[in-house]
This record gives C-alpha cells, structure tokens and sequence, in this order.
C-alpha cells in the first residue's frame, strides 16, 4: 500500500450519479448520488446535496446529506444537522448535532478494532474483459 493511495482524495460531484460500488485506500467526498456500496480505508464524507443507496464502510465518516442503508464505521461518525440515514448504524464512536435524523438501530463500540477489507478489483476486471471478448 503506497502512502501517495492512501492519502488520495476522491470527489463524486454534484450533479454526478455513479451505480456501482466505490473502494478507496483514501479519502472520498460524496456531492452527488451513488447508487451502491461505498468502502474506504480513510474518510468518508457524505456532503449536503449526497444522496447514497447501499452501504457505507469507513475508517471515519462524517455525514451530512441522505444514506438508505447501513452505515459501519471503525472510528468516528459524525451526524451533522441536514443528515438523514435510513438503516442501522455501527460505530465505535457517535457524535450526533441536533437536527440529525435516523431510522434503524444504532451499536456502539461495536466496530473496533475491525479492519476494513477491500477486494482485489483488478482481479475481478481482468475476469470481466475476458468473458467479455468471449462474448463479442
């Protein structure tokens, strides 16, 4: 693992949708809508105007906009004011401001010492350009 990954900074921007799921080694700032999974080894910060619909797995998460599905984080999470997550919630650490919204249940001190694990996506690519030049 380089630190130059690990320190990398991503931006799904307003008015961007992405389907699929996202795995980062570092940080990611979400602005837009993602419809999957999100997984960083870093932060994840869901901005005001983010929409996500899958899971969010994070060293540390600061939320912000609206998730619909679970959100796990390793750390630190922090609820802010406009936020909206509609599914469970485990973390090690809570900080909720008042205004924040959730529906599901909440674990804490749940998540600690659990390692973030990413899957081996260049693997999983290779075996899908091969099925693919099968196909064509």
């Amino acid at each position: 693992m380089s630190a130059e990954a690990m320190n990398s900074n991503n931006i799904i921007g307003k008015g961007t949708t992405f389907s699929g799921n996202i795995q980062t080694l570092g940080n990611i700032r979400i602005e837009g809508r993602v419809i999957g999974d999100i997984t960083s080894k870093a932060k994840a910060a869901i901005g005001p105007s983010a929409y996500v619909e899958g899971k969010v797995l994070a060293q540390v998460a600061e939320i912000e906009g609206e998730i619909k599905g679970s959100v796990e984080v390793t750390e630190l999470l922090i609820l802010k004011p406009n936020c909206k997550i509609y599914g469970d919630i485990i973390t090690n650490k809570l900080i909720v401001e008042s205004g924040a919204k959730f529906e599901g249940q909440c674990k804490m001190g749940q998540s600690e010492g659990k390692k973030i694990e990413l899957t081996d996506m260049g693997e999983a690519n290779q075996n899908e350009h091969k099925s693919l030049k099968k196909a064509i």
